[in-house]
């Protein structure tokens, strides 16, 4: 038995006294698409991430000591449990009235004490780490010639240094096709290779030798010390799981020394993984040892080689060039120079790639979908649980699925949004009194679809109506009748009905309203100076009922199986408000012009109509796209997207309003200010939906096709907002709607030429600059266009 696991204080301790002098200066890698470092990680924001959609490691490269922090997407504690206020329907009603009589703060109190479901404390529903990987070596006080790499080209993880006469050489990667963790660890010199390898994890874990096997085994529950602990008796019943480790050794002798694993004299080890939780039923062990068996029966060239080819599938669809790369460096000196004010577009590449990186890393079908922090999250208690936050969050992991051909990426995220069905029919039904399904601001992996929490963050039902809108998308990306009959549909009428229950009629203007409900966590001055978060007929709520209700018409136009339940929501949205610009010029976000205790809030929800809907456009409604560029600079202009995420929805939106410098400027901002040494997105602390969300701008900048052409179609318009400074380039594999792969380059911030792919015959209206070109495609065969 052990109970040793470090926290990442002890870590950073146990980190430093293994440390060695570190002479000389490595080369760079082969690969320009490689993060690269001339020293090992010295905190978890350093250590490198790998993944293979579900099971995932923070690699360190210690010379002396390795340590590798292991996740297991599915390791949660807690189970389901009824949150929801059982008279929520009338407090409901009541805070209508109140509302539509002006008074918000007494209509706040009611929602806060009589409507909002219970929350649970941090830390008792979360996701947790798996557990620590420890390698302990012999010890070398000067090393030379250090290197540690992570290249996306591939997506293996080395360190290389030498020492005392020899180059040790340790490769990290995980398998999909193989479901496990693998790690090469050789020198150059036979019998050079000697460790110690430990499992280990807190909250008194079984930790066994087998041969040369150590099986780390328990059951997840939450930190003792966390608030309501001794109140939350779910937070004990968490999943069980097991972790497994094999070593194989060439050469030299592998014993069992009590809860370890000794290597001695061997040519080389290598070490595999397995993981796997009670989370889908089945029992851990038996998943554990069926992985292994298989891992174990391939060497090891065949596991690398399967890994990369199974990887390279995917991320090869896609290349993008912006000049000649200064990979001299190392990854976080160049970081320190773009914050400097150096220029380096090569590094903006790294960043477009290692989102897409991520995304095949983290989310994979059959997986759970990319939480908070993907599949990568410390401790027992990370930020926010590691949870699904579905107020932006989740939906901006996932925005670079489409148009970065990573299309089947998005699948745990479909299955996500049915997962929340159930649970969420129950809460539309009994806390609503509403059809359909409902989810707010968040969730956990039980799929909980009640409101929960504060008025502020928590009133707000509308996290399963903007997760359902992607389905559509996907469809429209994709072209895939039979998903939009079976998947998208379905989805979406399940969404609108719960919005058309919701709707209720204006008495001062005879309109349909949303409401109560916030315009996701920023507030308002009231008339008489308090601050309040709630009302009737936030402009978000109403851009999305618009978006599902548009996007439930269109997918019917396409199936031609509903048109009654058409005809029901195109009523509907005659009597929907339309966006309002207020007397400054900016977006209206609330019902009235009301003062904003926060004007560089970091939500700028009222703009989910520019992005990710396209409800705003340049070309069709100028007025309102004007209006949404003064809400943008006003936000700036006093600190807005000062978060990571923030900052990349910024880029976005920017895009769409076609701005190529505001877009560059607030893109640099984001990877220089808002990005860790690994790369990681910093809110602050680490979330990872500025990373997607940065790496979809990218392709935003270069590519967009949201706008329909008028003619059954989208509108593919190249280069919408290239920068300046992005003189020549090009780019290869982005994908448009209507099912169209397109390649672009560029030379001297002009258009050079543009080639089209198409899945099925397709006539679209290709748009650079003003010049609209109506051109013919055919499956499977480029199509050229000049600029």
């Amino acid at each position: 038995m052990t109970t040793r696991r470090a926290n990442p204080d002890v870590r950073v301790d146990a980190l430093r006294a293994a440390a060695c002098e570190l002479r000389g200066a490595a080369p760079a890698p082969a690969s320009p698409l490689a993060l690269w470092y001339r020293q090992p990680a010295s905190e978890w924001v350093e250590a490198l991430p790998i993944g293979n959609g579900r099971l995932g490691a923070m690699v360190y490269g210690g010379v002396n000591h390795e340590w590798l922090q292991l996740n297991e997407e599915s390791l949660w504690t807690g189970h389901p449990i009824a949150r929801r206020q059982p008279n929520a329907q009338a407090a409901l009603a009541r805070a209508r009235e109140l509302l539509f009589a002006g008074q918000y703060v007494e209509a706040q109190r009611v929602i806060e004490q009589d409507f909002m479901g219970h929350r649970i404390e941090k830390g008792l529903h979360t996701y947790q780490t798996l557990g620590d990987l420890e390698l302990d070596f012999p010890a070398f006080p000067v090393v030379a010639d250090y290197r540690r790499e992570l290249d996306l080209g591939t997506a293996v993880c080395r360190t290389q240094f030498t020492a005392d006469g020899a180059t040790f050489t340790r490769t990290v990667f995980a398998s999909a096709p193989d479901q496990c963790l693998v790690v090469e660890l050789v020198c150059d010199q036979p019998g050079r290779i000697a460790f110690s390898a430990t499992l280990s994890r807190e909250h008194a874990p079984t930790v066994l030798c087998q041969g040369h096997d150590l099986r780390l085994c328990g059951q997840a529950r939450a930190d003792e010390s966390a608030p309501d602990f001794a109140q939350t008796p779910s937070a004990l019943d968490g999943v069980r799981f097991e972790a497994r480790l094999r070593v194989l050794a060439t050469g030299g002798t592998v014993t069992a020394q009590g809860d370890r694993l000794a290597v001695a004299g061997a040519d080389r080890a290598v070490l595999l993984l397995a993981a796997a939780t009670s989370y889908r039923g089945g029992d851990p062990a038996e998943a554990c040892a069926a992985s292994l068996a298989q891992a174990s029966a391939l060497p090891y060239s065949d596991l690398l080689a399967r890994h990369v080819a199974d990887y390279r599938r995917l991320f090869d669809r896609v290349e993008l060039d912006l000049g000649p790369a200064n990979s001299a460096l190392p990854t976080d000196e160049r970081l320190a120079a773009l914050a400097e004010g150096a220029v380096d577009h090569a590094l903006t590449v790294l960043y477009f790639q290692f989102g897409r990186y991520l995304l095949i890393s983290s989310s994979r079908p059959g997986d759970l979908a990319a939480n908070l922090q993907g599949i990568w999250a410390d401790g027992y208690a990370p930020p926010w649980n590691a949870d699904y936050h579905i107020n932006i969050n989740i939906q901006m992991n996932y925005w670079p699925a489409g148009p970065t051909n990573l299309a089947e990426c998005e699948e745990p995220f479909f299955a996500m949004t049915e997962a929340l069905v159930p649970r969420g029919r129950e809460a539309a039904s009994e806390t609503f009194g509403c059809r359909g399904f409902v989810a707010g601001h968040t969730t956990d992996a039980w799929w909980f679809g009640d409101i929960i929490g504060k008025p502020g963050y928590g009133m707000w039902p509308f996290g399963a109506a903007w997760c359902a809108r992607h389905f559509w998308d996907h469809y429209l990306f994709t072209g895939n009748r039979a998903f939009l009959a079976e998947r998208g549909y379905p989805i979406l009428k399940e969404a609108a009905l719960f919005l058309l229950d919701w709707l209720v009629e204006n008495p001062h203007t005879g309109q349909l309203v949303s409401g109560p409900s916030t315009s996701p966590e920023n507030s308002f001055r009231t008339p008489d100076g308090q601050v309040a978060c709630l009302v009737m007929g936030a402009a978000m709520d109403h851009q999305i009922i618009r978006d599902v209700f548009t996007a439930c018409i269109e997918a019917n136009a396409v199936l031609g199986q509903d048109d009654a339940f058409a005809a029901e929501l195109q009523a509907a949205l005659a009597r929907l408000p339309g966006p309002r610009i207020g007397g400054d010029g900016r977006l209206m976000e609330w019902s009235e012009e009301f003062e904003e205790p926060e004007p560089g809030h970091r939500h700028i929800s009222h703009l989910y109509g520019l992005h990710p809907a396209h409800e705003i456009t340049v070309d069709a409604t100028p007025e309102l796209a004007a209006a949404a560029r003064a809400t943008l600079d006003y936000r700036l202009s006093h600190g807005g997207g000062h978060t990571g995420w923030s900052r990349a929805w910024i880029v976005n939106m920017f895009a769409r309003l076609q701005d190529a410098a505001k877009a560059y400027a607030s893109l640099q901002g984001l990877i220089a200010d808002c990005t860790l040494p690994n790369f990681f997105d910093n809110h602050p602390p680490f979330q990872i939906d500025g990373n997607f969300g940065g790496c979809a701008a990218i392709a935003e900048m270069l590519l967009q096709s949201h706008t329909p052409d008028g003619q059954g179609g989208w509108e593919i318009r190249l280069l919408p907002a290239l920068p300046a400074a992005w003189g020549s380039g090009h780019i290869r594999g982005l994908r448009a709607r209507g099912g169209i792969t397109v390649d672009i380059a560029w030379r001297n911030g002009k258009l050079d030429h543009a080639t089209l792919r198409s899945d099925r015959p397709a006539r679209v209206t290709l748009r650079y600059g003003t010049t609209r070109t109506a051109l013919d495609l055919s499956p499977d065969q480029d199509t050229r266009f000049a600029g």
